[in-house]
């Protein structure tokens, strides 16, 4: 096959590829990192680069106009080589980091009555051994196994190779007193005992010295790492981070397709361990200045959506997204650090926490039991928003889940003016209902750069309140505003002229993007409904909802109940609690018992699969319209409507 040179402008030399070599493909050979929010589909327009000279094919011009093409703008993951080529690379969209550092940040109190003794499976046992002597010339790892046997009633303990290749010098640096960090888990039949060895270290360590332990949630978005002293149960450091793989993919379903493509498992492996190595620096630093490092970590306990969890581990997830939807793993073994490569001690336990269906992940589960409603009397609604709308219904006695394809609207993509909540994102929207001219609150007091989920929530909101669009999303162009015009995508509504942004250009929302809002509330509110009607139980009579992430806690609750994103209930009943994993994954890196108890909330749920399920469509296009096909049931927004139409 043919070889072809290309040349990037910003790459330091040329690479030569076979002829039909993605753009992409070629501009990641060259070390250039191009973003694929869509995960390479061509979906999302923003892998857009343009071509110089030379001939290259494209598949698509989705998101392309006709002129651009002319002027040889391209979709670099879905346009091949077939010729030598000359291309431009614009400046790639950066991930930045909210000014507020981390808004999942809060003091956590230490569990009350955590005892270390009784509740960690982590310990140090302190030994003594016997010095060989002429007389005594038993190997180092026989004595050792027998000490440990002896003097802290552990045997059979398997040995691995990292322990076996230090034992020798550790046992004589500490003149045969040395301390062992073991991990010990009840086995099923609450009988037998897990035990693992994870390190061997000279010298009697005092009880009081700090052990630690991390609990990391890796959300599609965003990964948030705590780092914990296990004898005291303190949170010393709380780091985030937007996931690394965001490039390769902005939701689930564009990482797992990347995920298929050559190499693209591994990609996105390395990118979120990329990810988690940074902030375990960063944490360390923070909790003890350069005297702590990543590998004097040596426990762990992971939670995350199904998706992010089989990424970390490189394991193919290629059926989560295929009928009949199941995972390779919803419950993964124990394991060690060097086995999934994660850069803290050697021998260090790593916990992932259980799932229980393909779209139904740990984030969930760890989420039910932080939030204590598999312990309430009363009719609970647990939600969590990200990429995905994860849902679950009942009390103490009985629990029911299902996801919602909600795609990543709420997080700002897939939307035209969209973005993260970053500096520069426009959060809240008011909109006058005489002139139609909005006022606006941006992150980081700032020019507006573009509109994050809360900002498209209340804007949505607003503009439904005021009539800017009907309760099919339409834009009502006889208002005689000139906000509403046509534009290049349909109609559209200015919400920031470009004088008054920071790139200079408009800042609009379009008649595209409102449909995509649409569906994305209406499958949320559809799994609502759907929940409910499958146990018998009126969606009206829950009597608490419990709202988990970090973007529901600046949900406008009066705005997302007049879209219909949230059921119409008294203010008083929504309580919004952030990142209810990692804490779950806290609760459960300190105490065996909470550990226990997530891993039977995972087996107490009922999955739906709403796919299967015919009800959910029907529920689905009557919750397509603002907020609903039947407006009766969100009597305050029909209040409110009467309100303004008498006034």
């Amino acid at each position: 096959m043919a070889e072809h040179l290309v040349t990037f402008d910003i790459a330091s030399e040329p690479v030569r590829v076979q002829t039909g070599t993605l753009l992409s493909e070629a501009a990641h050979q060259a070390g250039i990192d191009i973003s694929q929010p869509c995960g390479g589909q061509g979906r999302c327009g923003r892998c857009i680069v343009q071509v110089e000279s030379g001939f290259a094919r494209r598949r698509s011009t989705l998101r392309i106009s006709s002129e651009d093409v002319e002027r040889g703008y391209a979709l670099a993951c879905q346009t091949v080589v077939e010729g030598d080529l000359e291309i431009s690379v614009p400046p790639q969209e950066k991930i930045e980091r909210r000014l507020t550092t981390d808004r999942t940040v809060a003091a956590v109190s230490v569990p009350l009555g955590y005892d270390y003794q009784r509740d960690q499976t982590t310990r140090r046992v302190r030994l003594t051994l016997t010095p060989p002597s002429m007389d005594d010339q038993t190997d180092d790892l026989s004595r050792f196994t027998k000490a440990l046997r002896q003097q802290g009633g552990y045997k059979d303990v398997p040995v691995r190779l990292w322990i076996l290749k230090k034992l020798g010098s550790v046992l004589r640096e500490g003149d045969w007193r040395i301390t062992a960090i073991i991990n010990v888990r009840e086995n099923n039949d609450g009988v037998s005992q897990d035990i693992q060895l994870i390190d061997v270290l000279p010298g009697h360590i005092l009880d009081d010295a700090p052990l630690w332990g991390a609990a990391i949630d890796i959300g599609t978005t965003t990964v948030t790492l705590w780092l914990v002293d296990l004898i005291s149960g303190q949170v010393k450091a709380q780091v985030s981070e937007y996931n690394g793989q965001i490039a390769r993919g902005e939701d689930v379903i564009s990482r797992i397709v990347y995920a298929g493509k050559s190499n693209g498992g591994k990609e996105l492996k390395e990118l979120v361990q990329g990810t988690i190595h940074k902030l375990l620096e960063v944490a360390c630093k923070r909790a003890g200045g350069l005297d702590l490092l990543p590998t004097d970590i040596v426990k762990v306990t992971f939670s995350g959506n199904s998706t992010m969890l089989h990424l970390f581990l490189n394991i193919p997830p290629a059926s989560i997204r295929l009928s009949p939807f199941v995972t390779t793993v919803n419950e993964i073994p124990l394991m060690y650090a060097q086995e999934v490569g994660l850069g803290i001690n050697a021998g260090g336990v790593v916990d992932f926490l259980p799932g229980v269906a393909s779209y139904v992940g740990a984030d969930i589960t760890a989420g039910v039991f932080s939030s204590g409603m598999d312990d309430a009397d009363q009719i609970t609604l647990f939600m969590d928003v990200g990429t995905n709308g994860e849902i679950v219904l009942g009390t103490s006695e009985w629990l029911v889940t299902c996801a919602c394809s909600a795609g990543p609207a709420f997080e700002g993509a897939g939307v035209m003016d969209g973005m993260r909540a970053t500096k520069g994102a426009i959060e809240e929207v008011w909109i006058n209902g005489e002139t139609y001219v909005p006022t606006y609150r941006v992150i980081g007091e700032t020019k507006p750069r573009g509109l994050c989920g809360s900002g498209l929530i209340s804007l949505l909101a607003e503009m439904f309140m005021t009539g800017v669009v009907d309760k099919a999303g339409n834009p009502n162009k006889k208002l005689g505003t000139s906000r509403i015009r046509e534009g290049e995508h349909g109609t559209e509504y200015v919400v920031t002229w470009g004088s008054e942004s920071e790139h200079g250009e408009d800042i609009v929302i379009t008649a595209v993007d409102i449909d995509n809002l649409l569906r994305a509330k209406g499958a949320i509110y559809a799994g609502y409904r759907v929940l409910a009607d499958s146990v018998g139980v009126p969606l009206e009579m829950t009597e608490q909802m419990f709202i988990g992430g970090s973007f529901g806690k600046y949900i406008n609750v009066e705005k997302a109940v007049q879209i219909g994103l949230l059921p119409d209930m008294p203010w008083e009943r929504f309580h919004f609690l952030g990142n209810t994993s990692v804490l779950g994954g806290y609760r459960a890196l300190l105490d065996k018992n909470v550990r226990k108890a997530i891993s039977e909330i995972a087996s107490r749920m009922t999955y739906i699969e709403l796919s299967a399920d015919n009800t959910f469509y029907e529920a689905f296009m009557s919750a397509l319209f603002l907020p609903h096909t039947d407006l009766s049931t969100f009597p305050s927004v029909e209040e409110a409507l009467l309100g303004e139409s008498n006034q």
